[in-house]
Parts: structure tokens; sequence; C-alpha cells
């Protein structure tokens, strides 16, 4: 709400922050930020605020300044109680200073507070951060600036040292009182195709004929509504690289940043397998908090979270292999197992875990996934069937490395596959979990299927395992690598590796070259992927790759400022304050050099708002068990954003208990073909000739059984060759959604039906009026 007095908080004062700057420079798949958070005091009194905000997981952040009154003040980055210690001196002796910091609870949650900021003062805060962007399956680099930082579950347990326990006002999207900008500049080697967005933005403007470079920027009036997402298409991504940057060996006699370091990027070419694994105990580990009763996305007809993961679980269930071991738990403030234990995939146990699926709802309250995580593991291990674990959440928990390293303690006996649903999942989350147990992370947002990412993930869990992986280096003599990235034990086809070193010895002259090896061991042969690349070290002021290696090496060593054991603890904090890159150990500090103008007048404090989607207040417990007067950080704007609620959807959104009041049925899916006809399928892969599947290809069952064009031949071999031939027809565009239950079908037919397959595929396809090629059945 905004009154005449001009940009108010939950207080009815004036909001010091007024706008949110962001430059983005993508190089080939690299990017640097530089964020700026404009201030400006409009009261008559001195401030202190607090501002917290949401960051990447991967983002090294390497930079902190503050310019205000025409001084520019360069933060350092010290031991975290210093930090604390040197800003509370400044504050309490009245001089101007800022802190940045790291929750403890979570790295994807940072908090900036300014202190003693003068009446009619204007002061703009930049932070710098390099990551690596991520590659998607079509071959997108994919870069996401954080908007959203939904309320976190706390759950039980003390967080009062929690940025998110500041109790900042949460406020509707409408009434957020600072705006955000972003101008991108994207260059690659290879060409740039296109660029697309799920936020307004220019047209893409390209700075030269050849399309190597190209800038775009944010469209005015982002609603901090989701966050922004670019997806940029390169003519080729798909080539080995190796880049060697320079050090500081004057500034850094025996640091980290003394030596150079290189930078190294594998397509590992592994062999498509026609033999995939068809053992294993797999659980699935669905989110059914009241969150997720909310759609995917602000977009209109966007699913909701809880039906997306509920027709991914049937597309899983589906596409698992004869033989393996599943569960599926459920979670929320309490869980479910829909088995005691995790049992024999058959028709029986898939039926009876496919009804249950179908009476899923988002009840179970707040999202508390630990405990879940510890019945999985204290379970005995099915022999000669390797665990693999699949979670789904929209990811609002207050205390992630707690969760990371019950999974990291697990990490040897199973992978993890993690989905992030929704804006504002917590990526520290999502990609900590995946990355400690050698998974994959995936966040589903905008118009992204969960049910495409989750099969995907299930492709990777059921290839043979990549064995003997190593990375090694052929250098001149007086030259020897140091890799900084964790040991690499697994690899999965059509992913890429990034692995980080530091060059230390005597560098050869500017024509040499070095080469690095990538070699695994993959059904019984041995492969190697050679990178030749040149030793010459580039500059860069940024040292961009030196904080990329430094980030890479806290990701495996960094498991929190409580957590992190007592070695690790010291190493994070040299590697830390060596490279300038912040960690949970570390915060920066800026203090005004200006001594001689003491601020004046009692320090007043100030919280700046930040938004919330309508579905994420669920995870609130106080919404609920007070009533919404005493939800705290709400107060009458709550209230106002509640009266707008209509629908069920949005009301079950408000308050997850009253989601058990609607019932669900087998017809949950309705008009969707596709699902209805996955779920017919049986668990070895055919499917029954019956009204149901007759139903969806729009014939009478009557009509079915008369086109069978062999006498004698089974009702269950033409069915399946029906429905496969109606899934190549008619959903061809969701294909990597239904290409493992559909193997899984032909791999059927071609044992009880090969002497007559020709003769049924063709009426078939007569049948169905399709235009499918017969070869697709290896005909």
């Amino acid at each position: 709400m905004v009154l005449q007095g001009g940009l108010l908080n939950r207080r009815e004062e004036p909001v010091p922050l007024k706008s949110i700057s962001v430059t983005l420079s993508i190089r080939e798949f690299v990017a640097g930020v530089s964020a700026t958070l404009n201030y400006k005091n409009e009261e008559e009194v001195p401030l202190e605020t607090f501002f917290v905000f949401p960051m990447d997981d991967d983002s090294a952040v390497y930079s902190f300044e503050a310019e205000m009154d025409g001084e520019k003040i360069k933060a350092e980055l010290k031991e975290k109680a210093k930090a604390h210690s040197i800003y509370e001196s400044a504050i309490s002796n009245r001089r101007q200073a800022f802190l940045l910091e790291e929750d403890k609870y979570s790295k994807d949650v940072f908090c900036c507070s300014v202190g003693n900021l003068n009446p009619g003062s204007n002061v703009a805060l930049t932070l710098k951060y390099v990551q690596e962007l991520p590659l998607e399956a079509d071959g997108a680099l994919r870069y996401v600036l954080p908007a959203v930082l939904n309320p976190r579950y706390r759950g039980s347990g003390s967080f009062e040292d929690s940025c998110l326990d500041m109790k900042t006002p949460v406020v509707p999207l409408e009434d957020l009182p600072y705006t955000l900008s972003m101008v991108a500049t994207i260059s690659s080697q290879h060409g740039i195709e296109r660029v697309q967005s799920n936020c307004a933005f220019s047209p893409t403007k390209y700075l030269g004929e050849d399309k190597t470079s190209a800038q775009v920027s944010l469209a005015d009036g982002h609603k901090f509504d989701r966050d922004v997402e670019l997806l940029i298409y390169y003519s080729e991504v798909h080539t080995p690289t190796v880049a060697v940057e320079m050090g500081q060996p004057r500034d850094n006699s025996d640091g980290f940043m003394k030596d150079p370091s290189a930078m190294v990027c594998f397509y590992p070419n592994i062999p498509e397998t026609q033999s995939p694994v068809v053992s294993g105990e797999f659980f699935f580990l669905m989110d059914r908090s009241g969150s997720m009763q909310s759609p995917i996305s602000k977009q209109v007809n966007s699913q909701l979270r809880i039906e997306a993961a509920k027709e991914t679980l049937i597309l899983l269930l589906k596409s698992l292999p004869m033989g393996c071991y599943f569960n599926i738990f459920g979670f929320g403030s309490s869980y479910e197992a829909f088995f005691p234990n995790s049992v024999k995939y058959t028709q029986q146990t898939m039926e009876e875990a496919l009804r249950r699926v179908k009476l899923m709802q988002a009840n179970l309250g707040g999202t508390e996934i630990l405990t879940p995580l510890q019945i999985i593991y204290r379970q005995p291990p099915v022999e000669g069937h390797p665990l693999q674990l699949f979670v789904f959440t929209d990811g609002e928990v207050a205390d992630t490395f707690n969760i990371i390293n019950e999974v990291k303690r697990n990490r040897l006996r199973h992978r993890c596959f993690s989905f992030g649903i929704g804006e504002g999942a917590s990526t520290s989350l999502i990609k900590g979990i995946a990355r400690v147990a050698g998974g994959t992370s995936e966040f589903i947002t905008g118009k992204d299927r969960m049910q495409s990412k989750a099969l995907r993930a299930l492709k990777y869990a059921l290839q043979p395992a990549v064995e003997d992986v190593s990375v090694t280096w052929k250098l001149p003599a007086k030259l020897s690598a140091k890799m900084l990235s964790p040991e690499q034990t697994v690899l999965y086809k059509g992913q890429r590796l990034i692995v980080y070193a530091l060059l230390s010895g005597t560098m050869p002259p500017a024509e040499a070259t070095g080469e690095v090896y990538l070699k695994y061991t993959f059904q019984g042969k041995s492969f190697d992927n050679r990178v030749t690349f040149s030793l010459q070290p580039k500059p860069d002021d940024n040292f961009t790759i030196h904080r990329l290696a430094a980030k890479s090496f806290l990701h495996a060593k960094d498991m929190g400022f409580r957590d992190t054991p007592a070695n690790d603890k010291k190493d994070v904090l040299k590697i830390s304050i060596d490279c300038g890159v912040i960690s949970s150990q570390t915060a920066f500090v800026a203090v005004s050099k200006n001594s001689n103008k003491p601020v004046q007048g009692p320090l007043a404090y100030r919280d700046i708002p930040r938004p919330v989607l309508l579905g994420a207040a669920s995870v609130m417990p106080q919404r609920c068990s007070g009533g919404l007067d005493k939800a705290h950080a709400f107060g009458h704007r709550l209230k106002k954003m509640c009266m707008f609620l209509k629908e069920p959807s949005l009301q079950m959104a408000c308050c997850p208990t009253q989601s058990t009041i609607l019932e669900t049925h087998c017809t949950v899916f309705g008009e969707n073909h596709l699902v209805q006809l996955i779920s017919l399928q049986n668990a070895d892969g055919s499917w029954c000739l019956d009204e149901n599947l007759a139903g969806i290809l729009g014939k009478s069952l009557e009509d079915l059984q008369a086109a069978v064009p062999v006498k004698d031949a089974s009702s269950l071999s033409w069915a399946t060759v029906l429905a496969v031939v109606w899934l190549h027809s008619n959903a061809m565009q969701m294909k990597g959604e239904w290409e493992l239950l559909e193997k899984k079908a032909r791999d059927w037919i071609h044992i009880h039906a090969a002497s007559i397959m020709q003769e049924l595929v063709k009426a078939a396809i007569a049948l169905i009026k399709s235009s499918v090629d017969p070869a697709i059945f290896g005909i």
C-alpha cells in the first residue's frame, strides 16, 4: 500500500530502497553480474536498513562496494564474526557502515545491512558475482536472476540468527516499493542463434553482422512475480574447451591467486546403449505441503504443482523396468509412505501405487523433508539393486545445510535426482542434494513440464554406470596441475563436465601447448576425451576462472556456518579470503573513511519489504494456527491480499488444511488422453483391449475386435501395437515423457508377437489412419 507520504514499509514508514539495477555480461557459458541497490533516506533521522534477497547457489560473490555523497568505499571480506564486530563498532561510533553476508542456514539467501544512512543521503551498493551457466537438454544455456524469495518453512529448531528470521515485511506484488532493471550483453565465438525469456524483454539487438554479440534489456515494470530467466542458444555448444587465466604472483606470493588457473569443459561422448539397467531401488519423495496446491507459474492456465506431480509419478511408475523395487513417500509437516518398505515392481504393486497417486493431495502442511529422508536411508538395502532417490519439492525450506549434509552422509549408497518446482525454489537445496550424491538437478518454472524433466532423470538413472573416471594432464616439464574440483565419479550421456585446476611451476614459452584427458570405462570398454590447449594465460581483471574455481572448491567443503568440519572450515576461510569469494564463514564489511562527520541524531531501524507470491504464503505455519491477524510480517497487507482469494485453489494455497475437503477421483486428469492412455499400460509394457482403450482411440471396442488382422492373435498384442501407433501419431511433441514406457511396450511386442508383428502394425496404422513409419517397431 502506498500512502501520500511516499513509499512505506509495514510500519507506514518510508522505504529506503528505491531501485535495483543489474548489468549482465555472458561470455560463452559464464555470466558476470553487477547488481546495484539504490537507497535514499527520505526521513529526518539516520537509518539502519536490512534487505533480504535470493541469490543462485552457484554465484561466486567477489565484490561489494558503496558509493555515497561522492565517496566510494570498497568492502573487505573478513571472517564473519570479525565483520560483524567491525560493523557494530562503526554503528556505535556513528559512522556509516555496510555489511553483506550469506545466511547461516542456506547459501541462496543473502542479507544486506546499511547502517547510519544520513537524512537526505543517497547510496548505491554494488555487488558483483560470476557463475557457470547450466546447459539445458535442448542446448540452451540458462541464466536466472532470482527475484522471488518465498517464505521458508522453519519447522522445529532455532533460527534466531538467520536472515530469514529478521521478520522483514512481506507484501503483495502490487505494493512492492522498488523497481528492477536489467541489461544483458551476450557474446560467443560460435554465434548467437536466439535469446528467449520468461519475462518481457526488448527485441534482441545484434552488435555485429556475424551475430557473435547481442544485447537485450528487461522491459519496465517487472513485478517480482517470477525469477528473470534467459535462455541463450548458440550455434554450437558442445565443443570441448580449455581456458587459462593469469594469476597474481606479486600480490599473492603463497595464496590461491598466485598461479594461473585452468577451466576445462568436456562433453563426454558416452555411447548409446540398447540394454539399460533393469535393476534398482527407486524412491520417489514428493512434496505434499500446502504450497504445492499453487500453480507452477503465474502464466494463464498454468498447471497446479500437485497435479503436475501426480502426472509425473504416473509416468515414472509406467516407465520403471520389471524386476526393480520402488516406493513413494509424500511429505509435509508429516510424511506418508505408500508401502512399509520398498516393494518389487509388479502389476499388483504398480496398480496399488497408481491408485494412491490419484488420491494424493497437497494436504500435509509445512515442508519438513529431513525425517522422511532419514527413514529412507535407514531402510535395509535390496541386494543387487542400488538406491536411486528422486526428490520433488518447491524447496521452501529454511535449513538447507542440514538436509544437504544428511544426503552427503549417505552418498556412497545412492544417487539423488532433485527437482525444484515453481518460482523461488531454493537453489541451495535443489542443487546441493544432487551435487553431493552424484545426481542431477532440474528446475520447473514458467512453461517447463515437470514430467519431461523427471523422465530425463530416470533415463540417467537407468544408464549403465560409467566407471573409473579420471582427469589427467600432459604438461611440459616443471609445470604441474593441481585439481580443485571434487573427484568426478559420475558421468551422464549428453551432459557437460567442468573441472578446475591451478597450474604451478615454470610457465613455458607462449607457443607451448598442453593436453588434458578425461578417461572412463563404460560397459567394459575404455574411453578417453582429449583436449589440446594453449598454455599462454590470458589476463582478466575480474579473475573469473580463479573465482569460479574457488566456488567449486567451496561447494565441496563448505557445509554451512555451523556444520562445516573444523579442518574444512580452516580451508574454506583461507580460500574464501584469498579469492575474495564469500562463504558461510565470511562476510563483506565496509566503513566510511570520513570520520570527521559523525552521524547525528537517534538511529531508526527500517526493514525492506520483499515480495510474496500468493501460493507461497502457505508455508508460514502461523497462518493456519493463529489466524491471519497473528501472522508476523504480513499485517493488514495480507488481509488485503486474501480478499482476492476467490478461487478454491487459491483458498487452499492460503490455508492448506482446507484442501482435505476436496475429493479426488480417477478422472482427475480429465481430457488428457495421453495420461489416460499411459495410466492403462500394464507393468510389463502391454495394454489390454477394453472399452477404456477404445475410447481414447475414438473407436468402439467391437470395431477394434473386428479389425484384428491375424486369427488367434492375442488381444494384448493387438492392443499394445495400437497404443504404440497412437503415441507416435498423437503425442510426438511429448516423446521425451513416454519413450521409456514405449520402449518397454515394443520390447514386449518383440517377445510375445514377433511372428505376426508386421501384420499387426500394418493393420493398426490403417485403422488409426496414421502415417507412422513401421520402422519404429524394428520391422
